[in-house]
């Protein structure tokens, strides 16, 4: 049977827990898989644990670390299945998880992307005593932080409506080939000049401003050991904390216009403050995110140029996402407000 789903995994320094994802992966039914790992040049004993599985995966070794993004393009290119489930190599599906998000993408032609419930897994890979939620899609919030919802709440019973959300964590996200195509920027759809760290909502913002929905699927359950949380920035590398720091404004550069920052100018213009002045006073180690984002810059503005020249969004839909509190939209009223949007022409598949 050809296989409908490549799910795409990259691994650096990952042997804790590569052995547990791709046996969950393995695990799943009522859908073909294919998958493709890519190994960032790990020195621990990740590709002894991978080369147990050689008839089984597809497996791409890099010589250095290429970093999140470029190495996950890799993976995309090398497939050609019409849906790409992205996973993180920290991560465990339960069973039906796969299963459950291709049907729910496949119920609607202008769903780009599909996420489910992601719960909070110990690193020795046991679940939390009460269970709590790792992430149930993405949000902005008016001064540009991307945040998970749901994030270390409990499991209580919150987050159980299927309804479209901003976007997904990359940590384990249902792509739509066709909106791989449409959004991608010369052939790539992470941008490697982000490296790691928010290249996934920066896949969110440019698929909302080319209407598609990102679905959140509540009953597909994962569970993912964060090692990165907006308040961990004191216990993990300086080099991560730096690439977050530069991808907030490259992120930025791309995807904002200027109808959105007269908008939100005030709570932007604070976070900045508050994000240079932490970098000054205490996070010295992430003060090169400042010239690598100027570095980087020139390309952005020519990807941004491109970007805002084919959104079918208005500034006023794209604005109702931005808020101070987890946001989501029912099912019904999503499609609608697409349809209402100043650029609504039949998008090109």
């Amino acid at each position: 049977m050809i296989p409908r789903v490549a799910v795409t995994i990259v691994t650096y320094h990952s042997g804790l827990f590569i052995r547990a994802c791709l046996e969950s992966v393995f695990a799943q039914q009522h859908v073909e898989t294919q998958v493709i790992v890519v190994d960032n040049a790990s020195s621990d004993d990740t590709l002894d644990i991978l080369k147990e599985y050689e008839s089984r995966i597809r497996l791409i070794v890099n010589r250095s670390n290429l970093g999140f993004a470029a190495a996950q393009n890799q993976a995309i290119a090398s497939c050609d299945t019409e849906w790409v489930l992205v996973l993180n190599p920290d991560t465990v599906l339960e069973i039906g998880f796969v299963s459950q998000l291709l049907e729910a993408g496949e119920s609607d032609r202008d769903v780009g992307t599909v996420c489910g419930r992601m719960l909070a897994l110990r690193r020795d890979l046991r679940p939390l005593p009460s269970p709590r939620i790792d992430t149930a899609g993405i949000y902005f919030t008016p001064s540009l932080r991307h945040l998970d919802r749901g994030f270390r709440e409990d499991d209580d019973g919150r987050y159980r409506q299927r309804e479209y959300v901003f976007g997904a964590s990359a940590a384990a996200a249902l792509y739509r080939r066709a909106m791989i195509h449409d959004i991608s920027l010369a052939g790539e759809f992470f941008d490697p000049d982000f490296f790691s760290y928010r290249e996934d909502a920066d896949v969110a913002w440019r698929a909302q401003w080319r209407g598609w929905h990102c679905l959140y699927v509540p009953d597909a359950i994962g569970y993912h050991v964060r090692s990165v949380g907006p308040d961990q920035r004191r216990h993990v590398a300086p080099h991560i904390n730096m690439h977050s720091v530069k991808n907030r404004f490259l992120m930025r550069a791309k995807n904002m216009t200027g109808g959105l920052y007269r908008r939100f100018w005030l709570p932007i213009t604070v976070r900045d403050v508050l994000v240079f002045g932490a970098c000054l006073l205490w996070e010295q180690r992430s003060l090169p995110a400042f010239w690598r984002a100027a570095k980087c810059l020139p390309r952005a503005l020519r990807q941004r140029r491109w970007i805002l020249s084919r959104r079918r969004v208005s500034d006023e839909t794209m604005a109702q996402w931005f808020n101070t509190q987890p946001s989501a939209k029912p099912l019904e009223r999503a499609p609608a407000a697409v349809r209402n949007s100043l650029f609504l022409t039949e998008r090109s598949r």
